[in-house]
């Protein structure tokens, strides 16, 4: 079939067949007659100015000449604006709830934010050679550990090159890997396994001083002219140092070489000098150094004990804490306020600059950078809070918050809300809190505060905002692997570097495992719960009671409508009366206890807990604490969950 124009109606005309000489034969009549039966379409059905045509509907495989003659007609131009004209709207509706949703979205959270930061200490986490002391290799056995208990972070203490005078914290070449740890192989293996197991790895980053063995210090003490001063060389006489400061291990900061005939300078033991950070070639070679780490593929750094990187250059006395006693017998650590030795200024701009090159390895997705300073600053906290940074100035992500290491001294539930409010009360608007409960400068937990308060403590650690840090084997409140020869640390039969301690076959991580109620089980639970919760990773923290026994704060997010109370004994058996919480519905859900033999639920005018016992408490209501309380609550940044959409959004 074919369109034809008749010459003489000027109009057009539908002709059967194919418009082919070689295809006409008998069937021309039979066209002829059917094309003369064909009705003409009346001129007024066409817009004006169009030629008239034969075809009353349109039909499969219309040629595009017929088709063009109906589009324009109004009854199927109309439908078609319409809908052109509805996907623009949808399109410009869409867009904007993208990019609202977007403005108003909360920053995404980071690694270390997501999982707790578990240290490893290498010489005694796990031996791979059977010489007694543990390795990176032995850390590689152990990865499936990490991912047993959701750490995403790790942590490695120091494994440089080092005559270990200081168990690895002087450093003799900090771009080599001490043979008793292993090789520079071992660590990069280390790297990419942990990498393809999605564990990040922090490095410990000594920058305050070297080893006397360094080649730095060989080539400054005999004055060649580029290392003479990357330390801090006065002139003295033996066994007369220029002043009265003393070390953090005590005794005076300066001791006298012979071969320079100057005193140098150390904070720490005299076989660890301090590097001169007034130098700017000193800066230079140690930000080569986190250059050739971010190289190799490291997530970040802890920065240890940054207090100490500068001196007045005055080298006057500092005060005496008692300004009567004799100074002569001045040789310990708090003897002096150390207004010239520690918190210089100056120190925080070379952090400062640190953090610009750890952020240049930042730019690829993923790959976030991270910088974590370490500091005892005791009393001094607002000290402490510098190294969060100012609002225009961004330096470490968290600066190590060590209070909680106090928790065993008078350890009760006013005892652990005070530290936690210390924290929370100091830190600067909008900044990430975090929380140490052990590191390898205390003895553990489980010595300090009693083994029955260990899973309480952990509790606590894994429920507070922020990023939690667990020293190695806190998790069970020891550190053994099994029953077998030395705990299954190491196949050493010649004993190991550190005495292994007589109950390993009791507390070990394989006969935890197999107890649902056991440190282990309890610290991995805690940690799957708070990195899939949005209330424990996001949500506000207030306190609501606290005394001689317990400590409890809730834990809440707005627009939600479920929270949770936890509720810590670090006492005695007591019961506790919540009854004055309005905000609180009478009945509580145990989502959690550290105990077995708990109640499903309590009342909350009677909630009873034994000595050391933890309770996650799980309740639903649209009322909220924090808004009638604002004097008692605390959240980094806050945000509000839509529930129609599920998501979070800026509020």
């Amino acid at each position: 079939m074919s369109l034809v124009k008749d010459e003489q109606s000027s109009g057009l005309e539908l002709k059967e067949g194919l418009e082919n000489s070689a295809f006409e034969g008998d069937s021309q009549p039979e066209q002829s007659s059917r094309r003369g039966q064909e009705q003409a379409v009346s001129m007024e059905d066409c817009p004006a100015g169009e030629e008239s045509y034969t075809q009353i509907r349109p039909y499969a495989g219309m040629p595009k000449e017929v088709l063009l003659l109906y589009s324009s007609k109004a009854r199927y131009r109309l439908p078609r604006e319409i809908l052109f004209w509805l996907t623009v709207v949808c399109t410009l509706v869409l867009v904007a709830v993208t990019i609202t949703v977007i403005v108003l979205s909360p920053p995404c959270l980071s690694w270390w934010q997501t999982s707790p930061v578990y240290q490893v200490y290498p010489r005694s986490f796990k031996d791979s050679d059977a010489d007694g002391v543990g390795d990176l290799r032995g850390i590689k056995e152990k990865l499936s550990h990490f991912q047993y208990l959701n750490i995403k972070a790790l942590w490695i203490s120091p494994f440089y090159k080092s005559p270990m005078k200081d168990f690895g914290y002087d450093v003799e070449d900090f771009r080599a890997v001490d043979p008793l740890f292993g090789t520079m192989e071992d660590f990069d293996d280390l790297l990419a396994s942990m990498h393809s197991m999605g564990i990040k790895l922090i490095m410990d980053y000594i920058p305050n001083h070297t080893s006397d063995k360094h080649v730095w210090f060989q080539l400054s003490r005999n004055r060649t002219d580029y290392y003479s001063d990357f330390y801090i060389w006065v002139n003295c006489t033996e066994g007369h140092p220029p002043n009265n400061w003393v070390s953090v291990f005590g005794n005076s900061t300066w001791t006298y070489d012979p071969e320079r005939g100057q005193c140098y300078f150390h904070q720490f033991l005299k076989e660890q000098p301090d590097l001169n950070f007034r130098n700017p070639n000193v800066i230079g070679e140690m930000t080569d150094i986190i250059h050739f780490w971010l190289k190799k593929g490291v997530d970040g750094f802890r920065m240890d004990a940054v207090k100490h990187m500068l001196e007045a250059t005055h080298l006057r006395n500092e005060p005496q804490v008692n300004p009567m006693q004799a100074p002569e017998t001045v040789t310990k650590e708090f003897d002096l306020y150390h207004d010239y030795t520690y918190t210089q200024v100056g120190l925080h701009d070379i952090l400062r600059g640190w953090r610009v090159v750890l952020d240049e390895y930042s730019r690829e997705p993923g790959r976030y950078r991270f910088m974590v300073t370490e500091s005892y600053d005791y009393k001094e906290i607002e000290k402490t809070m510098m190294y969060y940074g100012t609002p225009f100035i961004k330096e470490a992500d968290i600066p190590f918050n060590f209070y909680l290491l106090d928790l065993p001294d008078g350890l009760s539930g006013v005892r652990a809300k005070e530290l936690v409010e210390l924290w929370m009360s100091n830190m600067p608007r909008g900044k990430w809190p975090n929380w140490v409960v052990g590191n390898h400068d205390k003895p553990r937990m489980s010595s300090r505060a009693g083994q029955e308060y260990v899973r309480a403590i952990n509790m606590l650690l894994l429920t507070l905002p922020g990023t939690p840090t667990t020293y190695y084997g806190e998790e069970i409140a020891c550190h053994f692997w099994n029953g077998n020869l030395n705990a299954g640390f190491s196949d050493s039969q010649n004993g190991t570097w550190l005495d292994i301690s007589p109950n390993y076959k009791t507390i070990n991580v394989e006969v935890q495992q197999s107890d649902t109620f056991s440190v282990l089980e309890l610290y991995r639970t805690l940690s799957l719960l708070r990195e899939k919760d949005i209330v424990l990773l996001r949500g506000w923290l207030c306190y609501v009671w606290e005394d001689t026994n317990v400590f409890a704060f809730l834990r809440e997010l707005d627009g939600l409508d479920r929270a949770f109370l936890v509720l810590l004994n670090f006492g005695e058996d007591i019961e506790t009366d919540l009854s004055t919480i309005t905000e609180l519905p009478d009945q509580l859900n145990v989502r959690i206890s550290t105990l077995p033999d708990t109640p499903s639920s309590f009342q909350k005018s009677r909630i009873r807990t034994s000595k050391g016992q933890g309770l996650l408490l799980e309740y639903f209501t649209s009322q909220r604490f924090h808004t009638g309380h604002s004097s008692q609550c605390y959240v980094s940044e806050k945000a509000c969950y839509l529930s129609a959409l599920d998501i979070l959004y800026k509020c």
